[in-house]
């Protein structure tokens, strides 16, 4: 079996062991609600700070059926509820920190570790205020909304765009995860932020478990989070996506 070795470039020191736990977390979840693996996670042989040694994967292009498949599965990942909103220990998403803990409340754990920690980590002073503002005054209203709208916590990936899902042919792969446990529709959001999954993705998913009526507006607020993220990371291209966001947290009631 081929191995695939990733260094850590980070300022962190436990990115690659959270990693690690993460691509665990996620293999044993999938095995737990999929025994024919339908959706694969590379096997970890060795990890410490520096190092990620792990099962290489020979990526090629997606088709209609592992699309599918990894529609079905990840809804029926999801599907599985969770004890807690959040997790117990702190992880990384890309290469920033991601706060968590438990969490009884959705939308108090969303508002408060997604997008509060990421309008505090602006650097502009001006336009950190002004997204402050915004948030603190939705964020009571915003918090009942999002508990109201979310059926249970599931077991997300967390950073589940296309350069995440990998296929070799016969099925997919989830690699990089930023796992925590969730509203399983963050999930399917963020596959929409870069061009999206394809259509034979969201069929199959739909088919295992329909997205709700509310998931076009909860994908405005879910995806705020990685805009933020990646202005905070990247810059101000980002920052259209950050003040579109916004202004549907000004408007929920």
């Amino acid at each position: 079996m081929a191995v695939y070795c990733k260094r850590n470039h980070s300022e962190y020191p436990d990115a690659l062991i959270r990693e690690a736990q993460g691509l665990a977390l996620l293999r044993s979840g999938l095995e737990a609600v999929d025994p024919l693996s339908r959706i694969r996670v590379p096997e970890v042989f060795h990890v410490d700070d520096s190092e990620l040694q792990m099962e290489a994967i020979e990526a090629g292009p997606s088709s209609d059926a592992t699309l599918a498949m990894l529609g079905e599965g990840l809804a029926r990942l999801h599907q599985a509820p969770q004890p807690f909103y959040g997790l117990d220990s702190n992880n990384y998403i890309g290469l920033s920190q991601q706060i968590n803990g438990r969490f009884e409340r959705w939308g108090h754990f969303f508002v408060k570790h997604r997008l509060g920690y990421q309008v505090r980590l602006i650097r502009n002073d001006a336009l950190r205020q002004e997204f402050q503002a915004i948030l603190d005054s939705s964020a009571a209203i915003l918090e009942g909304w999002l508990d109201a709208r979310c059926e249970q916590p599931s077991l997300l990936h967390g950073d589940l765009w296309s350069g995440n899902a990998l296929f070799d042919g016969e099925a997919p792969w989830l690699i990089d995860p930023a796992v925590y446990f969730g509203d399983r529709e963050a999930d399917v959001a963020m596959t929409e932020m870069f061009g999206g999954f394809g259509a034979a993705f969201y069929r199959a998913y739909d088919d295992v478990w329909p997205r709700s009526a509310d998931y076009p507006l909860k994908r405005e607020i879910y995806n705020l989070y990685h805009y933020l993220n990646h202005y905070n990371l990247f810059g101000g291209g980002y920052l259209s996506g950050c003040r579109r966001g916004f202004g549907v947290l000004a408007d929920i009631r």
